[in-house]
């Protein structure tokens, strides 16, 4: 098969996998600082199933819901203007976060938890850089103003949601996504 060619069920899962993200975003768990939303472990799960090309795909639709009005980004908000509100880079992140979980995953060709995890980390990472680009040049903070707000509070969630992420994708393996192009 031509790799530029997506299978039907790889459209299918990418596109599941959009939903699921979205439905990540009412998925809250409300533990301080800051409560816990489950985006970025299906984001994750994308990216490590799905592989570096579907994974993004999957954040791409995900995206699209948003811009076309369904209230699927944080806090039940819509529309092409949140991309380039200060949290826009955030949500673009989703996209090469997703691409990125799914290359460096499948440079093993069983990744162990360690690898995983350390792929989910260098995504969130992505999202990171991206989010914090955007913090400073829309909303004009500072970089370690926008680090304090945009990331630091953000981090033991998210190692929490890194080490479940691996944990789900060890369970899943070969179980969907197998083989797709």
């Amino acid at each position: 098969m031509n790799p530029e060619q997506t299978s039907l069920r790889g459209m299918i899962y990418a596109s599941l996998f959009g939903a699921l993200t979205a439905v990540g975003a009412y998925i809250i768990i409300p533990l301080p600082p800051v409560p816990i939303t489950l985006q970025t472990l299906f984001l994750g799960l994308a990216g490590v199933i799905l592989g570096g090309r579907l994974g993004a795909l999957s954040q791409t639709v995900y995206l699209f819901l948003g811009i076309i009005g369904l209230p699927v980004f944080a806090g039940g908000k819509a529309g092409l203007g949140v991309l380039f509100g200060p949290t826009g880079g955030y949500l673009i992140g989703f996209v090469a976060a997703a691409f990125v979980i799914g290359k460096l995953a499948a440079l093993k060709a069983r990744p162990g938890f360690t690898w995983l995890c350390f792929s989910l980390a260098a995504g969130t990472a992505v999202i990171y850089a991206l989010g914090l680009l955007q913090l400073v040049l829309v909303a004009r903070l500072t970089f370690v103003k926008a680090l304090a707000v945009g990331v630091l509070p953000f981090l033991p969630g998210d190692g929490i949601k890194i080490v479940i992420t691996a944990m789900i994708a060890l369970k899943l393996r070969g179980r969907i996504g197998g083989n797709l192009p």
